[in-house]
């Protein structure tokens, strides 16, 4: 059965987008948008061209300085500005949005291999709005699934981002969910991450993780677990250095899903990499956060989704308190300096709109050059890939997006990819005339 659900995965996703991979490694493509955005400045370079060939940026600049072989495909994107491809740092392909199934029956009733077809059409559309890169941060419930789409993915079965994944997620026992609350306690239900308890189980989680293929270690360092429903530490000190320190030695980051201040600094002292979500961050606790070069990941469009879901909030209306909360710790975390890259928590939202976390940064103090920074080359630093991907730039990888207009001045052209180029195969481009 799993291998006749994965047979017309491929053949539908292949009949929307179906990459070249042959002409990727043969062909020279000249790419001649109206302007270039490289990710090395805040402008856009009007009258650029870039020269791609096998997979790999060869040559950006004004067209006439560029040696241009004789074959080179020529493609026009006029009124385009093309930019790197964009990285979304907080992704769960194996989620959809919450008001068409509720977490709970996402993660109960929907069987593996159902969600593994869903979370490859998710990757497709991802990758035609312009995202060429994902960190999926949690299978939430679907076990190991993550792995073998990103194999189907490095190997052409199917269209998709490059993925590092991190599997399972790691939680302390009895603190997330599906349950305890409102289920029977003597009920044993299909959890949605990994649940251990002291040193000895946290750090065989890590390395089991590592051993199915994760390239990132996510943990849980708070949750809902307060008498009042407040997310509060679900880790002692010596069990989180024990995830962390034994995912270092791997050669592994780590990611921690932190909303409580606490939750963060207990985080951040054990020498995690990134923080996600931190809509309780104190001023002095991102401070810290830059001193120790901790990444931060603010989630924002998840918060405004589930304020829709659930409380009623429609777009253009006044914040709720907790749109305000994660606001306010979004402009704490700019004005200390911290290093913020992009990430949406895509899932609890429509896959393909990861726009909307650049779009959310803009309106709360950053330039729309600096919300593309935190989407393409610090994006790609915190995933230790700068020298990989995130610039357009001789010798990286060709990952690539044309949007119409220019979303260095106005992030809300992001809306409209109209080219998509990942390791030098087109997967969209504009209609012929």
């Amino acid at each position: 059965m799993i291998p006749r659900l994965l047979a017309t995965l491929c053949i539908l996703i292949a009949s929307v987008a179906a990459p070249a991979r042959v002409d990727a490694a043969e062909t020279t493509y000249l790419l001649r948008p109206d302007k270039v955005w490289t990710g090395d400045g805040e402008a856009a370079h009007p009258g650029w061209a870039v020269l791609v060939r096998g997979g790999m940026i060869v040559s950006a600049g004004i067209e006439g300085s560029l040696d241009v072989p004789a074959d080179a495909k020529r493609v026009d994107l006029p009124g385009v500005t093309l930019t790197p491809g964009l990285i979304d740092l907080h992704s769960h392909l194996f989620l959809h949005p919450y008001n068409e199934t509720p977490w709970d029956d996402q993660v109960l009733k929907e069987p593996e291999a159902y969600r593994t077809l869903k979370a490859g059409l998710h990757a497709r559309d991802t990758l035609l709005a312009g995202f060429t890169t994902l960190r999926d941060l949690g299978t939430e419930g679907a076990g190991y699934a993550d792995v073998a789409v990103k194999r189907a993915i490095d190997e052409g079965l199917i269209p998709g981002p490059r993925l590092f994944v991190t599997t399972r997620a790691i939680v302390a026992s009895s603190s997330y969910g599906p349950g305890p609350h409102g289920f029977r306690p003597d009920i044993e239900l299909h959890g949605g991450a990994q649940e251990v308890s002291g040193r000895d189980e946290a750090t065989r989680a890590v390395r089991e993780q590592a051993g199915r293929g994760a390239d990132w270690i996510k943990l849980y360092a708070d949750y809902r677990i307060g008498m009042d429903g407040s997310a509060q530490p679900t880790f002692k000190p010596d069990e989180l250095q024990a995830i962390v320190e034994t995912s270092h030695l791997s050669g592994r980051p780590v990611a921690a899903h932190a909303a409580s201040d606490k939750g963060m600094r207990m985080a951040i002292e054990a020498g995690v990499d990134t923080i996600e979500h931190g809509y309780g961050g104190t001023t002095d606790t991102f401070r810290l956060m830059r001193q120790r070069g901790v990444a931060y990941l603010p989630t924002l469009t998840a918060v405004e989704s589930t304020e829709q879901y659930f409380n009623h909030y429609q777009p253009g209306q006044p914040s709720t308190p907790k749109m305000r909360e994660a606001e306010r710790a979004f402009r704490s975390a700019l004005a200390a300096g911290v290093t913020i890259g992009c990430g949406s928590d895509v899932g609890v939202f429509r896959h393909g709109d990861n726009w909307r976390e650049p779009a959310w940064m803009v309106k709360l103090g950053m330039s729309p050059a600096q919300a593309l920074h935190a989407c393409t080359n610090v994006a790609a630093g915190i995933l230790r890939q700068q020298d990989r991907i995130g610039r357009i730039a001789p010798g990286m990888s060709a990952d690539l997006a044309g949007f119409m207009g220019d979303p260095s001045v106005r992030i809300e052209d992001l809306r409209q990819p109209v080219f998509v180029m990942k390791d030098g195969a087109v997967y969209r481009s504009p209609p012929a005339p």
